[in-house]
C-alpha cells in the first residue's frame, strides 16, 4: 500500500510541476499534459526494461528500479528462482525414477489416457520389441495385438494379471499387469515367467501322467476286491473287515485320481467348444437329486430360481462345479441342516449360482486358502467324509473358464454361502432357465 501511495504522489508531483511551468506561460493544459507525459514515459521505460528481462535472460539480476517497479521485479525474480529450484528437484526425482526403472528386470511402459505409449524402460525393448524412434506415441494395441490382450486392455478390470507369449518370441512367456493412475493414465508392467510357466507345465504333465497310470491298476484292484466281497461270507471275519477297508480306500483313491485328471484337463484345455445356453432349472434339480442321494435323507435340500436368463457354458463343467459345492454342503453340515441351491440375479446385470447352508460355518481365517489343492479345514473330518481335497480347486478352475469368480461368506456357527458370480456376457438374453 505504501508503494502505491508513493506512485500516486509521483504522479501528482509531475502533474503539479507541469501546471507550475505552464501557468506563467498562459498554457496550464500544456504543462499538465507535459507532466503526465513524463509520468507515462517513466512507466513505459520500466515496462520495456521488464519485458527485455523476461524475454532475454530471466536468470540474470533484474533491472534496477525504484518504487513499485523495483518491488515487482524483485518479486518476479524470487518467484522464478523458486520455480527453477522446484523444477530442478522434480527433474532430479524423474531422473532417479527413470534410473530405477531402467534397473528393473520387468518391463515398464507408461501409457497416456488414450493408451498411447509415452515412455518405457530398456527391459520393455528386450521383451516387447519396442523402438523409441518408431513406437513412441503409438497405441499399445498396435504392438500387442493378441485378442486376449486387447480384450483385457479395454475391459478395464485389472485385478488379475494376464499371461501371454512375448510378441517377439513365442518361447518367452510374459505376465502382464496394468495399473490405473493419475488422469486415467495406465502403467503396464510385463514380467518374464517363462521358467515358472515351464515348471507349471511339468507339474501338470506329471500329475496327469501319474493319475492316468494309476487309473488302470486301481480299476483292476477294485475289480478283484469286488469279486472277493461277493464271497465275503466264506472268509473269516478278520479278513472280511480288512476287505471292506481295502474297498473303501480303493474307492477313495479312484475318486482322487478322477479329480486329478479333471483338474489337469481344466488347466490344459482352453475349452469353449461345448458352451451352450444351459437349462438352469433342470441342472439345479438334477444336482439336488444327487445331493439327496448322498445325504440319504439327513438334510433338507431345496432349489430357488429367481433368474430367468440361462447361463452360457459347458454343462459338464458347470454341473461338476455345482455338484462339488452341493456335496461339500452335505458332507460338512450336521444332520437336519438346510441346503439351498439358488440361481439369482447378480451384480452388474450378471447372475449368481449359490449353495447356501445353515451348518457349522467356517472360520474366516481359512477362507482365502479354501481353493488350494488338498487344503482342509479339519483334516480328520474331511478324511472321514470321503472328500479328496480338490473339490473347490475344481470349482475355481471351472469358474475361470467361464469368466466368473468364487465368493465365500461364512462365520463360525452361522452357516456358509458359496457364490459363483457370472458376468452379464455369460447370460443368454431372452432365454429362460426353465
Amino acid at each position: 500500500m505504501r508503494l502505491w501511495k508513493r506512485e500516486l504522489w509521483r504522479l501528482l508531483l509531475l502533474a503539479g510541476l507541469g501546471l507550475a511551468i505552464g501557468w506563467p506561460l498562459g498554457a496550464p493544459g500544456v504543462g499538465l499534459a507535459l507532466g503526465l507525459a513524463l509520468c507515462l514515459g517513466y512507466h513505459l521505460y520500466q515496462l520495456r526494461s521488464l519485458y527485455r528481462w523476461l524475454t532475454h535472460d530471466t536468470q540474470a539480476e533484474p533491472p534496477s528500479a525504484a518504487g513499485l517497479w523495483g518491488d515487482l521485479m524483485d518479486r518476479l525474480y524470487r518467484y522464478q528462482k523458486g520455480q527453477r529450484i522446484t523444477q530442478g528437484r522434480l527433474l532430479s526425482t524423474l531422473r532417479r525414477i527413470q534410473e530405477s526403472s531402467e534397473a528393473m528386470r520387468d518391463s515398464v511402459v507408461m501409457l497416456d489416457r488414450h493408451g498411447d505409449m509415452e515412455w518405457w524402460n530398456s527391459a520393455a525393448e528386450q521383451m516387447l520389441g519396442l523402438k523409441a524412434a518408431l513406437d513412441r506415441g503409438h497405441h499399445i494395441t498396435n504392438l500387442l495385438r493378441d485378442p486376449r490382450f486387447v480384450d483385457y486392455f479395454h475391459r478395464r478390470d485389472y485385478r488379475e494379471p494376464l499371461t501371454l507369449p512375448s510378441p517377439i518370441d513365442e518361447r518367452m512367456i510374459l505376465q502382464f499387469q496394468i495399473t490405473l493412475y493419475g488422469d486415467d493414465e495406465r502403467l503396464l508392467m510385463a514380467r518374464d515367467i517363462t521358467r515358472l510357466h515351464r515348471l507349471e507345465e511339468m507339474r501338470r504333465d506329471f500329475v496327469a501322467n501319474v493319475s492316468h497310470e494309476l487309473r488302470t491298476p486301481l480299476t483292476v484292484l477294485a475289480g478283484y476286491l469286488e469279486t472277493y466281497a461277493d464271497q465275503a461270507e466264506l472268509l473269516p471275519p478278520r479278513l472280511g473287515r480288512g476287505l471292506a477297508s481295502m474297498q473303501e480306500q480303493t474307492t477313495r483313491m479312484q475318486n482322487l485320481v478322477q479329480d486329478l485328471l479333471l483338474l489337469s484337463r481344466l488347466e490344459i484345455d482352453r475349452g469353449g467348444a461345448d458352451h451352450v445356453p444351459l437349462d438352469m432349472a433342470a441342472l439345479l434339480e438334477s444336482v439336488r437329486r444327487d445331493a439327496e442321494a448322498l445325504s440319504g435323507g439327513r438334510h433338507v435340500i431345496t432349489v430357488e430360481l429367481k433368474e430367468p436368463r440361462a447361463l452360457t457354458g459347458s454343462e459338464q463343467e458347470v454341473r461338476s462345479a455345482l455338484s462339488n459345492l452341493a456335496f461339500n454342503a452335505v458332507r460338512y453340515t450336521p444332520e437336519g441342516s438346510h441346503v439351498t441351491l439358488s440361481w439369482r440375479p447378480g451384480p452388474d446385470h450378471g447372475a449368481c449360482l449359490e449353495v447356501i447352508d445353515d451348518g457349522e460355518g467356517i472360520d474366516p481365517v481359512h477362507i482365502p486358502r479354501l481353493t488350494e489343492r488338498f487344503y482342509r479345514v479339519d483334516k480328520g473330518r474331511s478324511a472321514a467324509t470321503g472328500g479328496t481335497g480338490l473339490g473347490l480347486a475344481i470349482v475355481k478352475h471351472v469358474l475361470l473358464r467361464h469368466d466368473a469368480r468364487l465368493e465365500i461368506d461364512s462365520l463360525p456357527h452361522q452357516g456358509a454361502t458359496f457364490r459363483c458370480v457370472f458376468p452379464a456376457t455369460r447370460l443368454a438374453t431372452g432365454t429362460h432357465a426353465g
